[in-house]
């Protein structure tokens, strides 16, 4: 899987839901509402004041590697 900032977060966990605590480490702790399901990386960063660019990058590096 390839992430970008518009990649559904929902999408992202559904495809493996191992990556969980990079959203956690941003502050996102709401990965089971539905609401937060259905934003892009960019939106929830906007919304916990965190970098799109080196989220994206964190999950395509654990992409590659796994």
């Amino acid at each position: 899987m390839t992430v970008t900032k518009e990649t559904v977060i929902g999408d992202i966990l559904d495809e493996d839901f191992d990556v969980a605590p990079y959203f956690l480490e941003m502050g996102m702790h709401c990965l089971g509402c539905p609401a937060s399901r259905g934003e892009t990386i960019e939106e929830a960063c906007a919304v916990h004041g965190t970098d799109p660019e080196e989220l994206v990058s964190q999950l395509n590096a654990y992409f590659q590697n796994k």
